[in-house]
């Protein structure tokens, strides 16, 4: 099929998502050093004029991939706040299903995850920014008395950050867990930990968590 460029009155934005798309593709499976504009392109069905029309360099479509993720991870993270007012057994579910929101960026965005979380030089910077937005949501919800006072909340955040990068890892992208799994077994971890909750206050385990 012929190349073609950006004609007068087609979807300029289509074509944009596109080179995004097959750019975070070939980013993440390459490496931005062995990604070429010239391939993207050439998956895109479309010329470097076109290419340029977007974006600046290749600096920049990956730069744009980055910020995109940020945008849409801490995002996540803030709607992740819990409200207050909530009950137990509604407390539970809600930490849940906001885990499962997180680890779904990773896997609904693959590609655009692998660049941001962990192949940029912003990679580390991200995850530090997410863990503050992690204690500050847990400095609030410690306050609604969800959570013991005397907790470390900085050391708890990292560790969340931690454990999600790690599993996004080892076992959402390896197709071993789901992101509901995951959720369920992290919110296990950080609110009951390893010993059974039925036998430090003689109660049965919370359903949601079964």
């Amino acid at each position: 099929m012929k190349k073609r460029g950006r004609q007068i009155g087609a979807d300029g934005e289509k074509s944009r998502e596109l080179l995004l798309k097959i750019a975070a593709k070939q980013f993440s499976l390459l490496g931005f050093h062995d990604t070429k504009i010239s391939a993207i392109v050439k998956e895109a069905n479309v010329t470097q004029p076109t290419f340029y029309l977007y974006f600046k360099s290749k600096d920049a479509i990956f730069q744009e991939l980055i910020d995109l993720f940020k945008v849409e991870l801490f995002t996540r993270v803030a709607q992740s706040r819990l409200p207050s007012g909530i009950d137990r057994s509604g407390l539970l579910q809600r930490i849940t299903r906001n885990i499962a929101l997180v680890f779904q960026i990773f896997q609904e965005n693959e590609h655009v995850a692998r660049i941001g979380f962990f192949l940029s030089a912003d990679a580390i910077k991200i995850k530090e920014q997410m863990a503050k937005r992690i204690e500050e949501n847990l400095a609030v919800e410690v306050e609604n008395g969800y959570f013991d006072s005397t907790i470390d909340i900085n050391l708890v955040a990292t560790a969340i950050v931690g454990v999600i990068e790690h599993l996004t890892l080892t076992k959402l992208w390896a197709g071993l867990k789901t992101p509901e799994e995951l959720s369920k077994e992290v919110t296990r971890l950080f609110l009951y930990g390893l010993i059974r909750e039925n036998k430090i206050n003689g109660n049965e385990p919370d359903p949601v968590l079964e």
